[in-house]
């Protein structure tokens, strides 16, 4: 007697009891890795913006509206250091020292670092990469030493550069005792150091202009001085405007290079003719201890300027960029 050949194939096994879990918490684990985790790998900059920067702006603003010193004697004043601000001739000095060295050195650099950016971009130039990074090799020489090697160059009585201008019959000039000297002096400083940078700055922005934009206009007849002012700089407006911005903050908060120039001395020659701002205010905040409150005030002077400086940059640019 025969039994059937046919039999049911077994059955699978069921699930444990705790793989639904599982499956439910892995996708809750993954919709969370997806929606928080962008926000955990941007917190440390958050963290430390709000320790080294929010908080000491907030309690720069806090010292401001009192009379602080470091002694522990610090009362309540109000706006009453913003007030001092606007009959201080030392500030306003130092306002247009900053201002004239400012519009010494970005405008020329600007304009310097277009032109070198728009050479090393053009595809008949040999060895671009040689060049490329030798304009980038002076700012990476500390600052100090280019202060104090500029300094030796604009000394009066064996300075390079009185050398030189002696043999057109000109007299030695005391590059630290008048304001026109003081600023070129200083102009010439910052612009040798940043140039190089700015100008890999827009030469990346130029690089990521489409080729395919030249070719057409050069298949329409138009030359590289045209296809300069109606392709390349249309299309490098929001790289031109960030370059001007983080120049705009970086001539106001010039510090180190006249400081040096002058040798340590922090009111910037023996009648301020070359004291900035944020050296007045490193005099008023941290040399004078008993004037830390209106120290802090000349801060958000600095910042409130370069706040409107940069805004008046940015549309200025945007006008004449279109």
């Amino acid at each position: 007697m025969s039994l059937s050949a046919t039999t049911a194939p077994p059955s699978s096994a069921p699930p444990p009891p705790n793989a639904e879990q599982r499956r439910r918490r892995g996708h809750l684990l993954n919709r969370l890795d997806l929606k928080y985790s962008p926000y955990l790998y941007i917190a440390p900059f958050f963290l430390l913006f709000g320790i080294f920067g929010l908080y000491p702006m907030l309690r720069t603003a806090w010292m401001s509206l009192h009379d602080w010193d470091m002694i522990g004697d610090n009362s309540f004043i109000g706006l009453d250091n913003y007030t001092r601000l606007v009959s201080d001739e030392y500030f306003w000095n130092a306002l247009v020292n900053t201002f004239g060295i400012f519009a010494l050195s970005t405008i020329p650099q600007l304009l310097l670092a277009l032109f070198l950016a728009n050479l090393l971009n053009r595809t008949l130039l040999r060895a671009k990469t040689f060049f490329r990074m030798a304009i980038f090799i002076p700012n990476v020489v500390s600052v100090a030493a280019v202060a104090i090697v500029f300094g030796m160059l604009y000394q009066r009585d064996f300075g390079l550069f009185n050398w030189l201008l002696s043999f057109f019959g000109v007299e030695a000039i005391d590059w630290n005792g008048e304001k026109w000297s003081s600023w070129t002096a200083l102009a010439t400083m910052v612009n040798w150091r940043w140039t190089g940078y700015n100008t890999l700055i827009l030469l990346a922005g130029m690089q990521a202009i489409p080729k395919d934009l030249y070719e057409a206009a050069a298949i329409d007849g138009a030359g590289q001085w045209r296809q300069f002012w109606q392709i390349t700089l249309p299309m490098l407006k929001p790289t031109f405007i960030f370059v001007v911005i983080l120049s705009t903050i970086g001539g106001m908060q010039l510090f180190t290079e006249p400081l040096l120039f002058a040798n340590g001395n922090i009111i910037g020659g023996d009648q301020r003719q070359f004291q900035t701002l944020a050296m007045y205010m490193y005099e008023m905040g941290i040399v004078n201890l008993n004037t830390a409150g209106y120290g802090a005030a000349v801060a958000w002077a600095i910042f409130m300027i370069i706040v409107l400086v940069s805004l008046i940059n940015f549309v200025l640019v945007r006008r004449t960029a279109k």
